[in-house]
Formats: C-alpha cells, structure tokens, sequence
C-alpha cells in the first residue's frame, strides 16, 4: 500500500535560536531523549543487536519449532534500543522457545545507542527491512511483533502501510500508543508553543522527528487512524497500565476494532504498579505476552506485586 505523503514545515533553521529549542525540545519530549542529536538517513538494512551470552536471543541460527513456528521480532521504545529495552522480555521469550531478534530504528549521530527519532514513517521501512532478513535467515513465512511504547506506534503503521500484513502472524505492544500522549500536560503544553516559534520547531524536528509525530493531532496520527488503525489477518493485543505517566492517557493505546484483545495490567494483577517504563522488566507483562503469543497453550498466569520504577 503506498505510503502517506507528510506535509513539510519550511526548511532550515538558524543557530542563534539553537538555546531556545533546546529547552522547548526538553519540555516537549520530557523522558524521552529529548535532546539526542539529529537523525541521518535510514540504513536500508538495519542490524540486530549482538546476542547476550548464552541468551538464544539473536541467535541467526535459530530454527524455529513446531510449538513456536513464528520468530518474534521485538521492537523498543522512543529513546531505547535494541538491547537496553529487551534484555529482559528478549532472554525471556528465547528461554521459553522462540527464536528472538532485535533491531535499533530511528538512529540519530549516537547510532544504535539512542533509537527511535526518526521520523516513524522512515522507522517502519527499516523494520520491513529487518523483518525481511528475519524471515531469510529463518525460513518462516511469517514473524511475531511485540513492541514497546513507540515499538507499538511503529508496528501499527508498518502493518498498515509498509507490507506488514502479509509478513506478520501476531502483534503484542505494551505501554502501546496509537493517538499520541499529552506526557501528562508537558506535551500539550509544548504544542501549543511550538507553531509560534518555527524556527524551534525545525530544531525539534531535526532532532526528534518522531516527537512532534506523538504531539497529536498532526498528519502522521491521522494516517495511521484513518480507516482504522488494524489490518484484517493480524491478531493484536494491547497492553495497558493505568500508572503510565509517558502516554497520557493510557487510552491511547486501546483499540476498539474487531481482532484485537485489550488487557489493562491492573485488571490481571491489581497488585502490579508498573507505569510505562517499568513495564519493560515486569514478570507479569511478560506472561501476558506469552499468553498473547500462544494462546492455544498459554503459560499459567500467577500475579506477582510490582512496584514503578523510580523514573
């Protein structure tokens, strides 16, 4: 399907207005790497993170099995990357049988240190990309998703414009997000500043392209809403934590369409206070992941109390 054409604010940006987007870039983007520096071009062909020791994750001799015949490709949040978002879930679901792989997107000068802000039009070409060379190297004709945060936002647009349809069995996003976030004030705040400042919004734009995506309503939320946010063959399972404080609300990431499971993490497990970030290395989640993956022989789910991470 073709993709969406964005329109474009008006190039360039002068440097003695450098100091000012940096504070406004801080206030828009709060806890998401808001001053990482700009983003180049997307590889065609992004790299999976090196395999931790004796993880099976990453693993490009994986083969997978008759129970688990689907590899899974995970795919990290806004700031994140290909190992610091995955070194729990990812060892996790290799040690439950699957084969696992990861991949930075939306690198800026950091490189694979810092992902996620470029724009997410770009960031789902590169995950059709490394879906791609997951399906080569492991002869499956299709691969499961399971993003984080923008992991989420990401997946939904490359389902939906990039091909992921054909190529994708399962989607599973956690702290999900779909309609962009007020970040709990600070965002609706900053995009209220930012059209009267346009020379700062080119400096946001050139350093986290994928922020002023978030900062709803813009062209990039409306693509991906319009006519629905699902693709018919794909099962989607959202879930949720009514202590996330990064996407605000946490409504933003429910879909009310027909193929998809929305699950509240405090509906399962009144006991789990995990906000958005701490949902990353959450026992709980993970269960509901594998759930989601396996639902003809879904692990045991036991609740376990879990406290917000102090961030």
């Amino acid at each position: 399907m073709k993709t969406p054409r964005a329109s474009h604010a008006r190039p360039g940006w002068r440097a003695r207005v450098a100091g000012l987007g940096a504070a406004v870039l801080a206030t828009a983007t709060a806890v998401v790497a808001a001053t990482a520096p700009a983003a180049p071009a997307a590889p065609a062909a992004p790299a999976a993170a090196p395999a931790a020791p004796s993880s099976g994750w990453n693993d490009w001799g994986c083969r997978p099995s008759a129970a688990h015949p689907e590899p899974v490709v995970l795919l990290h949040g806004l700031g994140g990357q290909a190992v610091s978002n995955w070194f729990y879930h990812g060892t996790r679901l290799a040690a439950a049988g699957y084969c696992v792989y990861s991949t930075t997107y939306g690198q800026g000068a950091f490189g694979d240190l810092v992902g996620g802000l470029g724009s997410m039009r770009t960031s789902a070409r590169q995950v059709d990309a490394f879906v791609d060379r997951v399906r080569t190297a492991t002869g499956a004709a299709e691969v499961d998703l399971v993003g984080h945060s923008e992991g989420t936002t990401v997946a939904a647009y490359y389902l939906k414009y990039e091909g992921g349809a054909a190529k994708v069995k399962d989607f599973v996003g956690f702290g999900s997000n779909y309609r962009g976030t007020s970040l709990s004030g600070l965002g609706t705040l900053a995009k209220a500043v930012l059209p009267l400042l346009p020379d700062v919004t080119e400096f946001v734009r050139s350093q986290c392209a994928s922020c002023l995506e978030f900062l709803g309503p813009n062209a990039f939320l409306d693509d991906l809403a319009r006519g629905g946010f699902t693709v018919p063959g794909v099962a989607y399972t959202n879930i949720m934590s009514r202590y996330d404080t990064v996407v605000t609300p946490y409504t933003s990431g429910r879909i009310d369409e027909p193929g998809v499971t929305n699950i509240v993490l405090q509906d399962r497990c009144g006991l789990d206070l995990s906000g958005h970030l701490a949902m990353a290395v959450d026992p709980n989640v993970n269960l509901l992941i594998q759930r989601a993956l396996d639902p003809q022989a879904p692990p045991p789910f036991r609740c376990r109390p879990a406290l917000p991470a102090p961030f």
